[in-house]
């Protein structure tokens, strides 16, 4: 499959990427929904949480999310009901320590790891083996979700997947995000990394040193002295190499859609793939605007969700 155009066209008052990018994570609704909660326990005794939203005998599709990201992210709870309400299943996953409480090893998650999205995919195909499985993953998620499918080891059910924004290149990223206006996502996402960091550590020994957590200025400082430590990276380097999901794209084998914004303010434009690197089984779709995780559109209220719905229902689906 080839690389595309996108029919997105922004609101006339939100075309800065920027603006695209803020303004759903200020202004977009959560929405109530009756979410069945669930804790299951993995076999290095932590744990994860999930959140349900279920229709009966229906295909399943399970939603990853971004950096400390959680059902509170503004794309969460509005995908989650145009899924169901399209007649899917839909599952939340919270990466280890996202759910609102700290998790019970030293490691968390990062934008690599694909054990757990394997655990949980296995999971929900067992429960209704009869029905076809998908992914849809947001930003990290997105990332660590291409890699899963790069990496071979796929959950036999697996029908498709979608990525939305995906950091392809984690060392552009982490260096995009130090310049400019990008700095303001930077040090959010860097005081909730803190945050999370400080309170999962006063419950339990932390097997690195966080005396100067606080003078950490930047995510790639974050991620040498924190992230690479935790989870068996020598460095922020090291980390990103291994962890980026561009490498791996060419290595997947099931039919995957991709929606990002080439003003995405989150990395560079030369962080997205060309058509020579993308498998037979992978579309990219690009739009001019966009930002990270927006797609603000003037006409289609929440324009992303359903053109995510209408993916799983007509492209993937056949």
């Amino acid at each position: 499959m080839p690389i595309i155009k996108s029919n997105f066209r922004p609101a006339p008052w939100l075309k800065n990427r920027h603006l695209q990018t803020l303004y759903p994570t200020f202004f977009r609704r959560r929405l109530k929904l009756p979410l069945k909660t669930e804790r299951i326990e993995l076999d290095d005794g932590d744990f994860l949480d999930l959140a349900h939203l279920p229709q009966s005998d229906s295909p399943q599709v399970l939603i990853l999310h971004g950096l400390e990201g959680s059902l509170k992210s503004h794309y969460a709870t509005p995908l989650m009901k145009v899924l169901n309400d399209a007649g899917f299943s839909v599952t939340f996953m919270h990466f280890r320590g996202c759910s609102g409480e700290p998790n019970r090893l030293s490691r968390r998650y990062h934008s690599g790891d694909t054990g757990d999205i394997h655990t949980v995919l296995e999971l929900l195909q067992n429960r209704i083996p009869d029905q076809p499985l998908y992914a849809v993953g947001v930003s990290l998620g997105a990332n660590a979700l291409l890699k899963y499918l790069g990496e071979g080891n796929v959950c036999t059910a697996l029908a498709g997947a979608v990525a939305i924004s995906v950091p392809f290149d984690l060392a552009n990223a982490a260096q995009t995000l130090q310049t400019g206006f990008a700095r303001v996502y930077q040090k959010h996402l860097l005081n909730k990394l803190v945050n999370a960091t400080q309170e999962k550590f006063k419950i339990m020994a932390s097997p690195i040193d966080l005396s100067d957590l606080d003078k950490i200025k930047t995510l790639y400082e974050f991620d040498d002295r924190v992230t690479a430590l935790l989870h068996g990276f020598t460095s922020a380097d090291d980390y990103y190499q291994r962890s980026s999901s561009r490498q791996y794209l060419k290595n997947i084998e099931i039919p995957t859609y991709i929606i990002h914004a080439l003003d995405d303010p989150f990395m560079t434009p030369d962080a997205v793939p060309c058509e020579e690197e993308l498998a037979n089984k992978v579309m990219l779709e690009l739009s001019s605007h966009g930002g990270h995780v927006g797609f603000v559109s003037a006409t289609t209220r929440g324009w992303l969700e359903y053109r995510v719905t209408e993916i799983l229902s007509d492209v993937l689906q056949g």
